[in-house]
């Protein structure tokens, strides 16, 4: 394979086909996507998709139009704007990079890669996507589209994860000081894979590489990445709590560390796996109160299912820990299961 070739035609495409994204230079230009919009985009797209993150991207860059401003922006408005972009401990590690680049570097993001990965909550592949598509330098950028390229492109037949290290090779023979645009080939590779080299029904013959295409010769490009057998995904059970005293609802604040960690939520057991009995249901509520079983919701994590159990109850007194909350504005800046659990509450008692 001639790799100076397959990149030639990939940015050709890359110059004719890319896809207009808010964060993003135009391919070619001369003025460097703002490394403060790249870094947002890419820590928002590490568990979603680009139509998802892009209202959230939007959002936050009216709010915080700079990385000093999202610096010295309070936590729980960020959190609250982060819910349901997945994990919060990523929007705690994006305070806490903001803080340092506006504490340690004067508001400046380090311009290479060794720099950006020793900023907190920074890693490998955020550091080279920064490094690539914001200072043009010659990083080796790795996400799932690329992954899923390279596989085909060669023919990789070790599964994934196993595979990673491989590919992450393959890819690295693409880039080289010598060469340039080392931003728009990391974001071609990306926009082919999100593009025409699809997980499913790969539109081949839309691809610029499918001449060069060791899977495509094979007659099984969407075969590729191999992957190893998923495991079962386990579930869990759990008891949220909706108290209402005089048009507010009860919240606390879970604990900083862990999953949904330093968020508002309703009042609830822990996750388990067994189902709580109503004994026990009963016995864990916050309040003593007339309690009554309102439903329950589905929640999917990356790591496991959940099946939450929803009681509500009207409650004169209150407890330790409570937050009190107009009902008509609890659900703000909730997390998503949650935020069913009180929409099952409140629906319950609409009802």
């Amino acid at each position: 394979m001639d790799r100076g070739k397959v990149r030639a035609k990939l940015l050709d495409w890359y110059d004719a086909n890319a896809r207009h994204l808010a964060w993003r230079a135009a391919p070619g230009a001369r003025r460097r996507s703002d490394p403060y919009l790249v870094w947002l985009s890419e820590v928002m797209l590490q568990q979603t998709t680009v139509p998802h993150a892009t209202p959230y991207f939007l959002d936050f860059t009216r709010r915080w139009p700079r990385v000093t401003d999202l610096a010295a922006a309070p936590d729980e408005a960020v959190m609250a704007a982060w819910a349901g972009l997945g994990y919060y401990a990523r929007a705690r590690n994006l305070l806490k990079c903001a803080r340092a680049v506006a504490a340690d570097h004067g508001g400046a993001f380090p311009v290479t890669e060794a720099g950006l990965l020793a900023l907190p909550g920074v890693g490998p592949y955020t550091a080279a996507a920064v490094a690539a598509i914001a200072f043009d330098a010659p990083a080796n950028v790795v996400d799932g589209n690329v992954e899923r390229v390279m596989s085909r492109l060669f023919a990789v037949q070790t599964p994934l994860p196993d595979a990673k290290p491989e590919l992450k090779a393959l890819a690295a023979g693409f880039v080289s000081a010598e060469l340039s645009r080392h931003g728009d080939w990391a974001q071609a590779l990306m926009d082919l894979g999100a593009t025409v080299c699809k997980p499913r029904n790969p539109l081949c013959d839309a691809c610029p590489l499918s001449g060069d295409c060791a899977a495509r010769a094979g007659g099984a490009p969407q075969a590729y990445p191999y992957k190893r057998a998923k495991a079962v995904r386990p579930h869990r059970h759990g008891v949220a709590y909706l108290a209402i005293r005089e048009g507010e609802a009860a919240l606390v604040r879970r604990p900083d560390k862990g999953l949904l960690g330093g968020m508002l939520a309703l009042p609830g057991t822990d996750w388990r796996e067994a189902p709580f009995s109503r004994e026990d249901a009963a016995r864990l509520a916050p309040l003593d109160a007339d309690w009554r079983v309102a439903g329950a919701v589905e929640h999917v994590f990356t790591h496991f299912s959940l099946t939450l159990e929803v009681w509500r109850a009207e409650v004169s007194g209150t407890g330790p820990g409570l937050i009190w909350t107009p009902l008509e504005g609890a659900g703000d800046g909730l997390p998503s299961v949650f935020l069913k659990a009180l929409r099952a509450g409140i629906g319950y008692g609409n009802g």
